[in-house]
């Protein structure tokens, strides 16, 4: 069973919790769905969550709701937590180099502040 936690700045402001909250009724029980697949699912489909190449450990998790495609960024804090802390809708096939970094830096931070307590 896995933990999902989202990533907070240092003011305590969550960049995904914010984009969720947008997100329409059917929108959000979609992603929700996906949550849940992921906190209970030992093997997750690759469709909904798959480890990205040529990154610093970053996971994405891609939940689709009719035409719009959601991709939230994350990493693992051990082997159990899951810490969300990048969201976009998808424009392209490939996902921005510069979303990847700063789900990068977002990472760094987050275990600076960590390991800092």
């Amino acid at each position: 069973m896995r933990e999902i936690n989202f990533y907070r700045t240092t003011s305590g402001h969550s960049p995904v919790e914010q984009f969720l909250d947008s997100l329409t009724a059917r929108q959000g029980a979609k992603v929700t769905w996906v949550f849940r697949l992921i906190e209970e699912l030992e093997f997750i489909p690759k469709q909904y969550f798959k480890k990205l190449v040529d990154t610093d450990d970053i996971w994405e998790v891609r939940v689709r709701v009719g035409r719009d495609t959601f991709r939230l960024l994350s990493f693992f804090d051990g082997p159990k937590v899951v810490v969300l802390n990048h969201v976009f809708a998808k424009q392209t096939q490939k996902i921005p180099r510069s979303d990847i970094r700063l789900a990068e830096r977002r990472k760094r931070d987050y275990f600076r502040r960590k390991n800092d307590e």
